[in-house]
């Protein structure tokens, strides 16, 4: 593969002598002048990368199949499990040519309606719909929607009835739960604090909680929580089904431990409800709730990495008078519990994930006793436990495989009858001999890692392959159905997906092994999936390629760095690359307690010691690389993967066979969220430049239909 432009393409960025000394480190940052995104260098030469990534873009035969196919494969569309109020049902369903999915509501007549559609709100497509909370009655909802990709929600209340708008929206509400009082006249949420209390960079920051009364001006919302708690915490509201309970939960940024609140709303009113310290200070992260029953649960992980399930007595909380309801399994990960206590004797169901995989068990809800498990179509992913609030026997959950769109199945504890909900509304053709595996391998320091590894039975040896992963924020990569993966397999490639630690695949200790002072065992466990995949045959080095998003492009871009002759190509989306001035930009200072902080000098050597920004060194035959950003993105600020880029471009460009590295940038998205034809596009260009990198000729095997 050749570089087919010359070397003196690439946009000129000049380098500046930039060096500062921290903890007697001395650091170059010859870009730094990128980070400046208004600047008018910096978009010139933003602009000049987007002109060369649109000329390479050309060179990508497959990227039209690629759009073709995908775009396809989405037309299944998507579903969502309900929330109950009464014999009415709350979901969100993607028809199968929509852009986004909308919020729906279903009477007891199965009569179904539509409630917020992100598309009637605004036609262009870059408005989302965010979160969505219907009332304790089912006769109202709160929902929230963001634009162009910010995040920064707004929050609107409308009637459910007739759609009316009653409330809102209420601006600064980025990432808020809602919590409902029984009499729908206010609710509990969190906001952050108008820009002008706060200083000019922290505006991202400074939530606290609130009472809401419903008609009332915002302005005279009652400040409830938080005031003297860091700038960085995030919490968690919930009002219990009788309208008693206020838990109210705390946690700083996206440290893996929380501290949990109670209050008696009988014993004052709810502007000022007396809080007591439940769990404060513990280095565990715990949910806690009142049931109808009128027992205290709590699902933590405190002494049981794997998660475990207690129960006590809300008014007197104190966690030593708790008592151990579902203990933690060895191999399992507790994800998820609901009460179903409308049947005698009455039951628990939970949700787990083991080694990644999902299973769903009944217990007795006095004893914990496991009854049975409720049995599942595949290796597959279950979200959204759901029950009656006002009590039942009945639990609705979705299932999603590698090779299913998600289905909302509903169990009915008294009888056993597992049965479909809903479908995702759209059919689409599929290819024959497509598996999906579970592989366990070996890392580097000898322990066990799984990964999934999606092939046709149609291709044999050596084949162009891409390895995801993600690795951090205990987040677990579980099988899902993906259309741009089925994609590249049904084209002839193979797949693999890294359950690498950093996530939660295994639970809290997991997370905590690739974390902080550990993250080098995360590029290990990465490398070492690669290096099993050339061990099987099923790929070789030259037809490698690596994709990471967000915490996973730092992923992919310490591995580009550390082992340059293992991959073949990089996708790297949304990265954060500059490990050491990561905090000053976008929510970085969230994650000091994932990372590290460059503050502090140990703390800074591990960051120095994997920072992809700063191990690019010259002369070293790097793989091709495509960053992708989004000119949006609140979370991850583009600047990372524009420094990258040119450091990159900067050390390569005078070999005689270059390996291209290019940007693509991308207007009115960010981190999150986005419509379906943007999904479409960008799955087309990253599909069709590593096709390009590892030679793929696409094949068509023969279809089926679903």
């Amino acid at each position: 593969m050749a570089f087919v432009l010359p070397p003196d393409a690439y946009p000129t960025a000049h380098r500046d002598d930039v060096v500062e000394v921290c903890h007697g480190e001395r650091i170059a940052d010859p870009y730094r002048w990128l980070e400046d995104a208004t600047s008018a260098e910096t978009r010139d030469w933003a602009a000049a990368q987007q002109r060369l990534f649109v000329e390479h873009q050309h060179l990508w035969s497959a990227r039209q199949h690629f759009a073709d196919r995908v775009g396809e494969l989405l037309r299944t569309g998507a579903v969502g499990p309900p929330a109950w109020r009464g014999e009415q049902a709350f979901f969100v369903r993607r028809e199968p040519d929509a852009e986004h999915a909308v919020l729906r509501t279903r009477d007891s007549n199965r009569t179904e309606r539509v409630l917020v559609d992100p598309m009637a709100i605004d036609p262009s497509g870059v408005t989302t719909l965010d979160a969505w909370q219907p009332s304790k009655d089912g006769r109202l909802v709160a929902y929230q929607t963001s634009h162009g990709g910010t995040e920064e929600s707004v929050l609107t209340v409308i009637e459910v009835a007739t759609g009316a708008v009653v409330d809102g929206p209420i601006d600064r509400c980025r990432y808020s739960p809602v919590a409902w009082l029984p009499d729908n006249t206010a609710f509990y949420y969190t906001r952050q604090l108008p820009l002008d209390a706060v200083p000019e960079d922290e505006a991202q920051y400074h939530r606290r909680v609130w009472l809401h009364r419903l008609g009332c001006d915002v302005a005279d919302d009652v400040l409830v929580f938080g005031a003297d708690l860091d700038k960085t915490t995030f919490f968690g509201v919930r009002v219990s089904w009788d309208g008693r309970w206020l838990v109210v939960s705390a946690s700083q940024g996206t440290a893996p431990r929380n501290d949990v609140w109670l209050a008696d709303l009988t014993t004052a009113a709810p502007e000022a409800p007396d809080l007591h310290p439940v769990v404060v200070g513990v280095d565990a992260q715990t949910r806690l709730w009142v049931g109808r029953d009128g027992d205290l649960y709590a699902h933590t992980d405190r002494g049981a990495p794997r998660g475990r399930l207690l129960v006590g007595d809300p008014q007197r909380p104190d966690p030593a008078t708790w008592s151990e309801l579902v203990p933690e399994d060895s191999t399992a990960v507790l994800e998820d519990v609901a009460l179903l206590d409308g049947l005698d004797p009455p039951a628990l169901v939970c949700a787990w994930t083991r080694h990644a995989v999902a299973e769903v068990s009944v217990h007795d809800l006095s004893t914990g006793e496991r009854r049975r498990t409720i049995e599942l179509p595949g290796l597959g992913s279950v979200g959204g436990l759901a029950e009656r609030p006002e009590g039942g026997a009945e639990v609705w959950f979705g299932y999603s495989d590698h090779l299913s769109p998600t289905t909302v199945y509903h169990h009915d504890v008294r009888s056993g009858v597992t049965d479909v909900w809903a479908h995702s509304p759209g059919a689409v053709s599929t290819y024959h001999g497509i598996t999906a595996r579970q592989v366990e391998y070996e890392s580097l320091d000898g322990m066990p890692v799984r990964m999934f590894v999606l092939a046709s039975e149609a291709s044999t040896g050596p084949r162009p392959t891409i390895l995801y992963g993600y690795g951090g924020f205990g987040i677990s990569l579980t099988p899902a159905y993906a259309a741009s993966v089925l994609a590249w397999v049904e084209a002839g490639g193979a797949y693999a997906i890294a359950n690498l630690r950093g996530g939660a695949e295994e639970g809290e200790a997991w997370h905590r092994g690739g974390m902080r002072e550990h993250k080098q065992r995360v590029f290990d466990d990465l490398h070492s999936a690669a290096e099993r995949l050339v061990e099987d045959g099923l790929t070789r080095p030259d037809l490698l390629a690596i994709s990471g998003g967000s915490n996973g492009g730092l992923l992919v871009g310490a591995a580009l760095t550390q082992r340059p002759d293992l991959y073949r190509a990089v996708v790297c989306s949304a990265p954060l690359l500059d490990m050491v001035r990561y905090e000053l930009h976008g929510l970085g200072r969230l994650w000091s307690d994932e990372y590290g902080s460059a503050e502090d000098a140990e703390q800074l050597r591990w960051l120095l010691a994997y920072s992809p920004y700063h191990r690019v060194q010259p002369d070293v035959a790097y793989p091709a690389v495509l960053f992708s950003v989004f000119d949006s993105d609140t979370r991850v600020d583009p600047l990372h993967a524009r420094k990258m880029c040119a450091a990159l471009q900067h050390a390569t460009s005078a070999q005689p066979d270059i390996a291209p590295v290019l940007l693509r940038s991308e207007s009115d998205v960010g981190h999150g969220v986005r419509a379906v034809s943007r999904t479409v596009a960008a799955s087309a260009d990253t599909l069709g430049f590593v096709a390009w990198a590892t030679g793929l000729l696409v094949e068509a095997p023969l279809r089926e239909t679903d």
